[in-house]
């Protein structure tokens, strides 16, 4: 299974992209996905844009991030009170 991260395009010099991620910004290749440009909104995974999707793909696909994220720190914290590995 591979993850891929919604990124938001801030600006494009040839094939290259620097986009972010959550406040965190990162360069990613463009050559596997076409007619991207500043503004718009893809799909990255190992410094590649594997396809470009919509705002709102990308917004409810953070809130699903964000949702794990959540349950992982309440998970952490049931282990720590209780001394028990949850799987």
């Amino acid at each position: 299974m591979c993850l891929s991260i919604p990124a938001k395009v801030i600006s494009i010099e040839g094939d290259m992209a620097k986009v972010s991620v959550g406040g965190a910004e990162y360069e990613t290749s463009l050559q596997m996905v076409e007619d991207v440009k500043p503004g718009d909104y893809i799909l990255m995974h190992t410094g590649f844009a594997i396809q470009k999707i919509s705002e709102e793909e990308a917004i409810e696909s953070l809130k699903t991030f964000e949702e794990f994220r959540e349950l992982n720190e309440n998970l952490d914290e049931e282990e720590k009170q209780t001394g028990e590995r949850i799987v």
